[in-house]
């Protein structure tokens, strides 16, 4: 039977990281009682500090009220316990590491703690959702749903694989209006989405430039800077996406240029260096120096 989206009152976010606090974050802010779901405690004294922080800049940019603000976070849990965070769950969005068996892992348990009809949704950046349907136990019910910066870059990809009911998809698009997000929908698997597929282009030109000795790190990032007058370039992008999820998604591509910038990455985050989140990367955080002001033109 079809769920429509009045029947989705619970939401369940599989993951409290970088993207996955700011899911369940814009999950409350939309009127869902929404529960996140971490095996690692210690991140979720992290996804309440930037929780807290993304709110106060909401509401002093008057996005929301104060009022809001306090609502969404009573809207808000946190648990360890998977089996009381898959009860009466309507809607699960995974946010785990971006490694095939992690997922394959954690949609095998969920699978048996959710309730038959819940809706469940990957954020995988790169991974194909057909690839670990089947561990849904729910295929038809299963999606590629995956968001981008989800308070700046508020575009949500919805993405089936062959067995995705055709309502499902409608629910979705749905779904990403109430969630305050622009749906895009990609007729056909395809890694790296839209956005991302774009995007990958651009850091494995930047990368290539790099591991083979043609520019630096902040050459690069001038150049892109300079020539299209934006904010940041394509290693100051990289610092914000998170090296760790950089260096997933480019090990798992074979080709030799990826390789070789896949092992560049491997040095950063072995060093515990992973961007923004670390407050070190390609640059030094929360003062990078290309957002100085005379980066670009090196006065």
């Amino acid at each position: 039977m079809a769920i429509k989206l009045a029947d989705i009152q619970k939401v369940l976010i599989i993951g409290s990281g970088t993207l996955g606090l700011r899911i369940g974050l814009q999950s409350a802010l939309s009127g869902f009682d929404t529960t996140i779901y971490d095996i690692n405690e210690k991140a979720f004294d992290s996804a309440r500090k930037i929780q807290a922080s993304i709110l106060k800049s909401l509401v002093d940019k008057k996005l929301i009220t104060a009022e809001k603000s306090a609502e969404a976070l009573q809207r808000i849990r946190f648990t360890l316990d998977p089996a009381e965070a898959a009860k009466d769950a309507d809607f699960v969005s995974e946010s785990v590491l971006e490694e095939l068996a992690v997922k394959k892992k954690v949609w095998s348990q969920f699978a048996t703690l959710c309730p038959p009809q819940t809706i469940f949704t990957t954020n995988t950046s790169y991974l194909l959702p057909s690839w670990f349907a089947a561990e849904t136990g729910r295929p038809g019910l299963f999606c590629a749903f995956h968001f981008h910066d989800v308070f700046f870059a508020n575009v949500v990809d919805i993405m089936p694989h062959a067995a995705t009911e055709p309502w499902v998809i409608d629910l979705l698009m749905e779904m990403g209006k109430k969630l305050n997000q622009t749906p895009v929908f990609v007729k056909k698997e395809s890694n790296g989405y839209i956005f991302n597929a774009m995007l990958m282009a651009l850091i494995g030109a930047a990368g290539s430039l790099v591991t083979n000795e043609v520019s630096s790190i902040e050459d690069v990032d001038r150049s892109w800077m300079g020539n299209f007058k934006m904010p940041s370039g394509p290693f100051g992008i990289l610092d914000t996406i998170g090296l760790d999820t950089a260096w997933h998604v480019t090990n798992n591509q074979t080709d030799q240029k990826s390789q070789k910038f896949a092992a560049l990455l491997k040095t950063y985050v072995d060093a515990g260096k992973l961007g923004v989140k670390t407050g070190e990367g390609f640059y030094k955080y929360p003062n990078p120096a290309y957002m100085k002001e005379n980066f670009v033109q090196q006065s």
